[in-house]
């Protein structure tokens, strides 16, 4: 039988609230740290391509949820920027759009990539503190209002799971039930 993983529901947090657009993959983890392929211990290289980054990190080390103008992960395909943003803790990323390739890793790796704009959005930046219910795909900033936002569904299932690895864990039973019932040739 597969383990069962911890499954994502709810995320409650501490904002960082970066005031950009275009926030590039090279300044969420610079190129020169991409030297391994293990998803932990890339968090301390994290926004040190941004200028002033280490010092909004410094100021704010208990976030968990950034909240950022549009197009954020954008630039090179880039796993380790995900990567970096998870082993420093940060559970989700609220902005009004996304790199493509950056909202795909984030899904695959549990990081909650919720789109957001116009007053949701002006709302999330202001607030200190935010919680977000995935499987109702609703958000709570900290004066009670309520914003709701849309997961793909599938790509939700992953989320809920921990990531597309975990979630592909929870189907082993289910294939080996099926290998078993084929015929053998």
């Amino acid at each position: 039988m597969a383990a069962r993983v911890k499954t994502v529901v709810k995320v409650k947090g501490q904002t960082l609230c970066v005031e950009r657009a275009n926030i590039d993959t090279d300044q969420i983890i610079p190129a020169r740290f991409l030297t391994g392929i293990s998803k932990t211990g890339l968090g301390q290289y994290l926004f040190l391509g941004m200028p002033g980054g280490p010092e909004m990190l410094a100021a704010h080390p208990d976030a968990n949820v950034i909240v950022a103008r549009e197009n954020f992960g954008c630039g090179s395909s880039r796993e380790h920027a995900v990567w970096a943003l998870t082993d420093r803790g940060f559970k989700a990323v609220i902005a009004p759009s996304f790199g493509r390739i950056f909202e795909e890793n984030a899904y695959a790796n549990g990081l909650i990539p919720i789109a957001l704009d116009g007053e949701g959005l002006e709302a999330a930046l202001k607030s200190r503190t935010i919680e977000i219910d995935v499987e109702g795909q609703k958000l709570t900033t900290e004066d009670g209002k309520t914003y709701g936002f849309e997961l793909d569904p599938l790509r939700k299932r992953f989320i809920l799971e921990g990531g597309f690895m975990e979630w592909m864990a929870t189907k082993i039973d289910a294939v080996r039930a099926w290998e078993a019932a084929r015929p053998t040739v």
